[in-house]
């Protein structure tokens, strides 16, 4: 009688014990919530996501997690002795890893939600955009005409955005074929899910398979094939003179063709893509000294100004109208003077503003 007794007190202290470790656990989520409530709540409404952004934002880091996730299970599967088959199903079909990125917190890192953050806008900036026929053009599409370029260069370089832009459309539907991530953070991504693969799987045997498909997975990754990166090259091999600019811009935008848009006019201007990407986003100010900087007269800049309106509920096209008389007393060499730390490095800006902020 005392043997079962004591079997049934182990057992209840054990129980007991895995209690209060889970109402500790459920103490700092509470704690947690409590913050981020308190956090959300006082957050200014120009930087609060919206419904429509904040759940194709979910949907976008969950599908690149799972394709990165997918791809590493399988490499690392295919690396894994043929003899030791249970070891080789734990890896490849063990609970998905996006919780545990989540809350180990990893995700919050500023530059890989910039970088989504930023795509996810512009793709909801592409679906809500009027289609607009740019005037004395004709009806075809911008992409369409520079395809069918007599500049073999140009030619190209259209042809490899527009099978770019057909790629990640066509992606949504079907899940990512890759995350088409800048270098540095697909890296950081691949490492981030591979750790927490080899942490599911806890045999020290997969160690080496699995950071050799992490290798593998990051000698395929091909920066040059993300549509930013084809929309660059093809504004370089435009290479506009500064009277083409406001009819390839409007005709850019007109044609949805926002990644275009961007590229042209930080090209223009000598200002990285995402930069300029960031101004296309922020209340505006920025964006309307890039146009003054690219030359654009009042009738360019009210067109684009009221197609961003049109598609973005944040913009005031009222405020924007009262806003043209002032934009249009800058001067383009104003303009320009005011732009210049954006022609800098991104990494050298970078520095100077965390130099500023520890001043």
């Amino acid at each position: 009688m005392s043997i079962d007794r004591g079997d049934r007190t182990d057992g209840a202290r054990a129980s007991a014990n895995q209690l209060l470790a889970r109402a500790a656990a459920a103490t700092r989520r509470a704690d947690r919530r409590l913050t981020d409530a308190i956090e959300d709540f006082f957050l200014a409404d120009d930087a609060r996501l919206d419904d429509r952004t904040r759940a194709a934002l979910a949907a976008t880091l969950a599908a690149m997690v799972a394709t990165v996730e997918r791809d590493l299970r399988r490499r690392a599967a295919a690396g894994m002795p043929a003899d030791d088959l249970a070891l080789v199903r734990r890896v490849q079909n063990g609970p998905e890893l996006l919780d545990r990125l989540v809350g180990a917190g990893v995700l919050r890192d500023r530059e890989l939600m910039r970088e989504l953050i930023a795509r996810t806008r512009q793709d909801v900036l592409v679906d809500l955009l009027p289609i607009i026929p740019p005037d004395e053009i004709g009806s075809a599409s911008l992409l369409a005409r520079l395809s069918a370029s007599a500049d073999a260069r140009v030619a190209d370089a259209a042809l490899a955005l527009m099978t770019a832009e057909s790629r990640r459309r066509g992606t949504g539907k079907a899940g990512l074929d890759s995350t088409e991530l800048p270098a540095e953070l697909h890296h950081r991504l691949v490492w981030w899910i591979a750790a927490a693969l080899r942490e599911q799987v806890e045999t020290p045997g997969a160690d080496r398979p699995i950071g050799e498909a992490a290798l593998r997975a990051l000698a395929d990754h091909d920066e040059s094939d993300r549509v930013e990166s084809a929309a660059v090259r093809l504004a370089a091999a435009i290479d506009p003179q500064t009277a083409e600019l406001p009819a390839l811009l409007t005709h850019a935008l007109g044609d949805r063709r926002v990644t275009l848009f961007i590229a042209l006019l930080g090209h223009a201007l000598g200002i990285d893509f995402a930069s300029l990407r960031d101004m296309l986003f922020d209340s505006g100010e920025q964006l309307w000294l890039a146009l003054r900087a690219a030359g654009l007269d009042r009738a360019a800049i009210a067109r684009i100004g009221l197609s961003l309106c049109d598609a973005d509920p944040r913009r005031d096209v009222e405020g924007f109208a009262d806003q043209l008389d002032a934009i249009m007393a800058v001067t383009p060499d104003e303009a320009r003077v005011a732009l210049a730390p954006f022609r800098l490095h991104p990494d050298f800006r970078a520095a100077m503003a965390e130099l500023e902020k520890r001043r």
